[in-house]
């Protein structure tokens, strides 16, 4: 059993992750204000003192606790230390994600009372505190004297109006939040001399706040956000909130996460990096690419006989049945002996031994060079010029070479397709997202269940399928109104997603479909996993001279080694006309299983296009 305390953006991150387990949780709040939608977890509401939350954790089996409170509710922290402490409770932290600290610009206080002394020595005459609604009657010393006029920007809730009220304040220079208002259309409308901020990380917006005034002019005064009591497990997104759960309460899961062979490779690029410049580390802290910081375990580093340095990282793939899981990842850093700089921030990226190489078109990777795809390269190479620039070394100047191999991934790429996409020698390094889910059909069908069931509870007109999160970024577009719960990943199990929609009501159901599964798609494959199916040539030749396309447009399609190449084929009217022709078959294998609703389905391209949106009034 899992108590979450929340109340926060994180809060609800730490319930969508918790989620995903399909296991019982409690998730604590101190109001009743945040709107947060539970399936598996218990609700529960008030204040907790060190008590009462000792009471509660005893008496309901609560064997981990997930802190995703404000960065600054300090006394909750501490009550939190202090249970965690007595009951031998681990606590994961799941912390907001902060930018360095802009000593130049920004004035920076630890608490109120020093924000106080450099506000009133300032000669500060109007003041505008984004600090929140308690932080009132702690600055009341300031704007009860007449030399600082106050401003409160605060949240349109009748506790925070209550609050203000009770400490005195007057509601003329009360400003409420409203959502469509830019930082700085308050900040130009009260031309204040500074503003009072929180160190609130990307959640609360600091950046955006700091950089408004700074560019009106106006003084940013900051305070540092709190240290957390020691002993916390800290993470600062959902993955590693998943990680480190499944490593402390392993049976909360069933099925554990893993990490991408490029989140590998970036955690043995920054070990390989670091062991160059002097340090050899067990762990590299790899930023994922939505921003988010993870902990890989190194195996080891080395430094070679030609003074290169080596690190390994053992592939972790979770319970997904990777061909990959368990191999050594390897990365050699040296320093160049040329002046050449590639165009990774001016770190080489080249590819060893056991990575392939690309020998046709159509992978959006240079043919000749090595499989490393886009995301994994801008992985490394942010990685590795972060960790350069904090050892003031300039990356565009580093003349650093990084050489990725996988013992034993030439053997082991023969049982993949990459050899019938082109890729000889090797294996790939992918991954989108740097962490690998869990493949399990029966479990991963389970969760689209439970999704579509939350959708359907939601109330929403309309449900949106989507295979995963970039093209739900892309529908979400399209439709802005329908709330979170109403896009469902559906991941491969087509068939099984439309089925569910039908067995729980769903009446309308609109499907993103990227090109590469809709093809697979329309010949019927309802499971459109590569290890059931891959594309077929002459059906989607056969599918293009059904719409029309020239033998020339047709003779190009027969080339092709993925289906998103079609794009760049066909021009715009026979797109069109591919499209509805393609669209019209996948319906035929789906609207069966959908009798009782109304199903339409949006092709999206790699980009985020549409072509047929008129057509259906999307």
């Amino acid at each position: 059993m899992i108590l979450i305390l929340g109340g926060t953006t994180e809060g609800r991150i730490a319930v969508e992750t918790l989620e995903e387990a399909g296991q019982a949780y409690y998730y604590s709040t101190r109001g009743d204000e945040q709107d947060v939608a539970l399936h598996h977890g218990t609700r529960l509401q008030g204040a907790l003192s060190p008590e009462a939350m000792e009471t509660l954790c005893s008496e309901r089996g609560i064997r981990l606790i997930v802190d995703a409170a404000h960065p600054f509710a300090t006394m909750l922290h501490q009550t939190v230390a202090r249970v965690a402490e007595r009951l031998s409770l681990p606590v994961v932290r799941l912390e907001r994600i902060y930018l360095p600290r802009d000593e130049q610009h920004i004035t920076w206080v630890d608490d109120y009372a020093e924000a106080i002394g450099v506000i009133k020595q300032s000669g500060t005459k109007r003041l505008l505190a984004l600090t929140g609604v308690q932080s009132i009657a702690k600055l009341k010393t300031l704007w009860q004297g007449a030399d600082c006029e106050c401003h409160f920007r605060i949240l349109p809730r009748e506790s925070s109006l209550r609050i203000a009220r009770q400490a005195g304040f007057s509601e003329h220079r009360i400003h409420y939040y409203k959502v469509a208002e830019a930082d700085d259309q308050l900040m130009r409308s009260l031309q204040p001399d500074a503003i009072l901020l929180k160190e609130s990380g990307q959640t609360g917006g600091f950046a955006g706040k700091a950089e408004a005034a700074l560019g009106l002019g106006i003084r940013v005064i900051a305070l540092r956000r709190p240290a957390m009591p020691a002993g916390f497990h800290a993470v600062d997104g959902r993955h590693g909130l998943r990680r480190k759960v499944e490593q402390l309460l392993p049976e909360f899961y069933a099925l554990h996460s893993g990490l991408t062979t490029g989140t590998c490779a970036t955690a043995a690029s920054l070990a390989a990096t670091a062991r160059l410049l002097g340090t050899a580390l067990s762990t590299a802290h790899v930023t994922l690419p939505d921003g988010e910081t993870i902990e890989v375990a190194v195996d080891h580093t080395a430094i070679n006989a030609d003074h290169a340095a080596t690190a390994t990282v053992i592939k972790d793939a979770g319970d997904d049945p990777d061909i990959t899981n368990g191999m050594a990842i390897c990365a050699t850093a040296t320093l160049c002996t040329d002046e050449s700089a590639g165009p990774d921030s001016g770190i080489r990226l080249l590819g060893g031994e056991g990575i392939g190489t690309v020998t046709l078109p159509g992978l959006g990777l240079p043919v000749g060079g090595p499989a490393i795809n886009e995301t994994p390269r801008r992985m490394i190479a942010a990685n590795v010029a972060a960790y350069l620039r904090n050892h003031d070394i300039e990356p565009d100047k580093s003349r650093l070479t990084i050489t990725l191999s996988i013992p034993g991934g030439e053997e082991a790429a023969r049982r993949t397709f990459n050899p019938r996409i082109g890729v000889v020698g090797g294996l790939s390094v992918i991954g989108t997202s740097g962490i690998v889910k869990p493949f399990s059909s029966e479990a991963f069908v389970d969760a689209i269940r439970k999704s579509m069931e939350v959708a359907r509870a939601t109330g929403s007109p309309l449900i949106v399928i989507n295979s995963g999160a970039k093209s739900e970024r892309y529908l979400r577009a399209l439709h802005p109104t329908l709330p979170l719960q109403a896009f469902v990943h559906y991941g491969n199990f087509i068939g099984e997603t439309l089925k569910i929609a039908e067995q729980v009501g769903v009446s309308r159901v609109t499907m993103g479909l990227m090109i590469g599964k809709a093809v697979k798609l329309a010949e019927g494959h309802l499971d459109t996993h590569s290890r059931h199916t891959t594309m077929n040539l002459p059906f989607v030749c056969d599918l293009a001279r059904a719409a029309g396309c020239t033998d020339e447009q047709v003779t190009r399609i027969g080339r092709i080694t993925m289906a998103r190449e079609i794009w760049d084929i066909l021009p715009t009217d026979a797109t069109r006309r591919f499209c509805r022709t393609l669209t019209e078959r996948c319906l035929h294998h789906c609207r069966p299983l959908l009798p009782g609703g109304e199903l339409r389905i949006l092709l999206v391209t790699d980009d985020g296009r549409i072509p047929l949106a008129d057509e259906y009034g999307a």
